[in-house]
């Protein structure tokens, strides 16, 4: 099952190779951050404000025009996995025949290309990955 989060901060230092990004669930009190690089946390906050309109398309609205010409729609993004400490995402995508494809993408880029939209595309997270995330335990499945 996955939760449906929503970005909530975006913190941009000058002096740190690292940048966050703050993930908030929806319908919940639940958030993590994730470590991005400047570049992204850059685009997401340019992306979010509105003030930007870049000369030439960006990578994240390259994969926004490659999914169209392919014809194909991007639903949402998935935040499916944390192995040693690192996070794993995915497009969602949509051909027009109905097939859905499932595009391996870093959390970061995948964010950026949900920014691009106007309203941003949903973002999930798995449940086990933000129980990890959070530091919380998965609920029992067992009843005493």
């Amino acid at each position: 099952m996955s939760v449906q989060m929503q970005l909530a901060r975006i913190i941009i230092s000058e002096l740190t190779d690292n940048q966050v990004i703050y993930l908030k669930e929806v319908d919940g009190e639940r958030q993590f951050p994730i470590m991005i690089g400047i570049f992204e946390a850059t685009n997401i906050d340019r992306r979010v404000k509105h003030d930007y309109v870049p000369p030439r398309p960006l990578t994240h609205d390259l994969i926004v025009s490659v999914a169209e010409a392919l014809d194909a729609t991007i639903e949402q993004v998935v935040i499916s996995d944390l192995s040693e400490h690192t996070y794993f995402a995915q497009l969602h995508l949509r051909r027009s025949s109905g097939e859905l494809v499932e595009v391996d993408a870093r959390p970061s880029d995948a964010i950026a290309v949900a920014v691009t939209f106007d309203p941003p595309l949903p973002i999930y997270v798995a449940e086990e990955v933000l129980n990890d995330a959070t530091g919380q335990d998965a609920p029992d499945d067992e009843t005493i």
